[in-house]
């Protein structure tokens, strides 16, 4: 078919990179281009020979000059095209999360062909953030798709809100903000919380002010492993945020500390706890590094399992040595705190934090600690969060357990 799309003609190297599956274009492998666009706008990818790579939005003021949307030259990017890639996103998460569709992640960026676009559902609210101008153009037809498709199937959408409020859009060319998104036979004026259940567990959902949308869903089925360890034990769960770990090992354990260095997530922390009624939990506000290294200090041996979930110590290449000194650092405090015969849970969140560097970290902290990590399990995020092959940056979560013997 003929292609009326202005052409990006890209460097050897990023066509390469292209046919083993990532989507991005960077400004600097851009070798020619073809044509008058406006930032925001298709364009087509090409081969120094000519040949057809993709399709994508293009932006100058990115880095990721372009962010490829379709391989297949017969596609047309009408509305028909966007609802076609919503019943995908949709159907995938019936499929993969059965019974726990109700709260998901409806659209996880690039695995859905969706650059820059992240849609969580906590029940009837729909929480959104886009991170590219191309979908920024388009969020429109997106969302009203998103809530027809969601209502022939079922579930009603009272809401969505926006969480826009993030660096990177500046980098796109866009300002940041939040707030109710306004569409016909929406709602633009409830609280901002929301009660969502997972594993059996009641939260509420500060969608407004929490960090990313609210609530960390991808680590789902990992705090349900972690409850099966945790029963009849002590625990410490570091970094607790808003008491997730926490909560799901406290239906199973003697009694667990939550440690948070956010007064405000610990409040809600607190306002969880209380929702279901566990009276085996404490919580302390503190820096988690200064509670390690204090407890160790004082040589305190209280706790039979240490869960490790930490935010991204790197978000660049260039800081990933320094972020896994901090990840040694609180993994090598835990592994000392603990009788041989303890537990570890332990994670990263950064893609820039590959498993084989996680892994080789977490053996050198043991060496230090002079103990064995017997490994009971290997895991990454819930499949509402899926891994597109070929984009790495979707490879994100790292989650172990061992026994420390």
């Amino acid at each position: 078919m003929d292609r009326n799309y202005p052409r990006v003609t890209v460097s050897k190297k990023c066509e390469r990179f292209i046919k083993d599956g990532h989507i991005w274009v960077y400004h600097d492998e851009i070798r020619a281009i073809d044509g008058s666009y406006e930032n925001g706008d298709i364009v087509d990818v090409m081969t120094e020979k000519g040949k057809y790579l993709g399709s994508g939005y293009i932006n100058d003021h990115s880095k990721i000059r372009v962010r490829i949307i379709s391989k297949n030259a017969n596609d047309t990017f009408d509305e028909a095209f966007y609802r076609r890639r919503i019943d995908y996103a949709i159907d995938y998460r019936m499929t993969v999360m059965g019974d726990d569709f109700s709260s998901c992640r409806l659209i996880f960026g690039e695995a859905d062909s969706f650059p820059g676009l992240t849609v969580d559902k906590f029940e009837n609210v729909l929480v959104t953030q886009v991170l590219s101008l191309g979908v920024e153009r388009i969020k429109e037809l997106l969302f009203r798709s998103l809530v027809e498709a969601l209502a022939q199937r079922g579930h009603r959408i009272d809401a969505i809100y926006e969480r826009n409020d993030v660096k990177v859009r500046d980098l796109e060319g866009m300002e940041q903000y939040k707030g109710f998104y306004p569409m016909d036979g929406l709602r633009t004026d409830l609280g901002g919380e929301v009660e969502i259940t997972e594993n059996g567990i009641k939260y509420t959902v500060d969608y407004v002010n929490g960090q990313k949308t609210g609530f960390f869903l991808d680590q789902k089925y990992n705090r349900r492993a972690v409850a099966k360890i945790a029963k009849g034990k002590r625990v410490l769960d570091c970094f607790t945020h808003t008491g997730a770990f926490a909560l799901n090992a406290a239906m199973v354990a003697e009694h667990v500390t939550a440690v948070d260095v956010s007064q405000t997530a610990i409040d809600m922390a607190k306002r969880n706890a209380a929702l279901n009624g566990f009276e085996n939990i404490d919580f302390v506000t503190a820096n988690v590094f200064e509670l390690l290294t204090q407890a160790q200090a004082e040589h305190r041996q209280e706790w039979d399992m240490i869960i490790l979930d930490p935010p991204a110590f790197t978000k660049s290449r260039s800081t990933m040595h320094a972020a896994e000194r901090g990840y040694k650092e609180i993994n090598l405090k835990a592994m000392r705190l603990l009788p041989r015969g303890g537990y570890l849970a332990t994670c990263s969140c950064s893609h820039f934090m590959p498993d084989k560097q996680f892994r080789k970290m977490l053996f050198s902290a043991a060496a230090d600690a002079n103990v064995s990590l017997r490994q009971i399990e290997c895991r990454q995020q819930s499949a509402d969060h899926p891994i597109l092959w070929g984009v790495e940056e979707t490879d994100y979560l790292k989650f172990y357990i061992f026994q420390v013997v």
